[in-house]
């Protein structure tokens, strides 16, 4: 299992002022990080983290996003074709990178809504989109970990069942799935049920408290989630995904308007001590 943080918790671009972060997170005993993917004209820039991570010993997965403008259900063949490319080049960023595996909602557009759900003809530009991501990703070794959302941030994916009918139709091996802890505290009746849709496909993990904050202090489900975890011998990524105050362009979008945590280091301390502890109980 790799234990993994965030760092959108700090910072949505890689830059020197993120060393001394990184430093304290493999202090803390992180083994890995997600980093944000969303610059996708710097392959040397991503090469050179890599190295940097590389040299810290901190495994990497990589986030990946899709708006308006490169929505990959679109009713506009430009805009789609847009998002495949769009897709494709965040592949290369995270291969760049010595990113394992690109995590996110980028099957469609973030925030996209058309005032209905999911029409045939979406359902297949998303599948037939990502088929031809997933065979890109094939050739440099990232896995793709597609995430549903919960139903205020998108309308294609947003149950765990919903993500494993269309990994199955995308029919791809570089085509898994991740499951995310907050989407499925506000989506799913039965979280034990919800993982156990996706054992096929999982090989990524966010655990996120329901109010976004130090994960194990919410309401989350959290025994059934890992007792579940457990049942289906899940060994990938475990990533905590937390959000604060510090990037004003993700305030709109993660909805946080108050800060929940002492620092940012607690959280990440605390977080790293929850997961691990419950692993350990049930992982021998």
């Amino acid at each position: 299992m790799h234990f993994g943080m965030n760092l959108l918790l700090w910072t949505d671009t890689l830059t020197d002022g993120m060393l001394p972060i990184l430093d304290e997170l493999r202090e803390i005993g992180f083994d890995a990080v997600e980093i944000p993917v969303f610059d996708l004209d710097n392959l040397d820039n991503y090469a050179k983290w890599g190295k940097r991570m590389d040299a810290l010993g901190l495994a990497r997965t990589g986030t990946a996003v899709r708006g308006a403008g490169d929505n990959p259900i679109s009713p506009d063949p430009a805009i789609r074709r847009k998002g495949i490319e769009a897709n494709k080049r965040n592949v290369d960023c995270c291969a760049a990178a010595g990113c394992q595996v690109m995590a996110g909602p980028f099957h469609s557009g973030l925030g996209v809504f058309t005032g209905r759900g999911p029409t045939a003809d979406e359902w297949k530009w998303a599948v037939e989109g990502m088929q031809q991501v997933a065979e890109h990703a094939a050739k440099s070794g990232v896995r793709l970990a597609l995430e549903y959302l919960n139903r205020f941030e998108c309308y294609l994916l947003n149950s765990a069942a919903d993500l494993a009918r269309f990994c199955r139709d995308v029919n791809h091996p570089f085509c898994r799935a991740m499951y995310d802890t907050f989407h499925s505290h506000i989506e799913e009746k039965n979280t034990s049920a919800a993982i156990q849709a996706l054992k096929d496909f999982l090989i990524h993990v966010h655990i996120s408290e329901n109010d976004r904050s130090t994960p194990g202090q919410g309401n989350i489900r959290w025994q059934e989630t890992f007792d579940t975890l457990r049942e289906i011998n899940y060994d990938g990524f475990m990533i905590c995904e937390a959000f604060g105050l510090a990037l004003e362009k993700l305030v709109p979008a993660t909805k946080i308007w108050r800060r929940m945590y002492a620092s940012e280091r607690q959280l990440a301390q605390d977080a790293l001590n929850f997961m691990r502890n419950e692993v350990a109980k049930r992982w021998k």
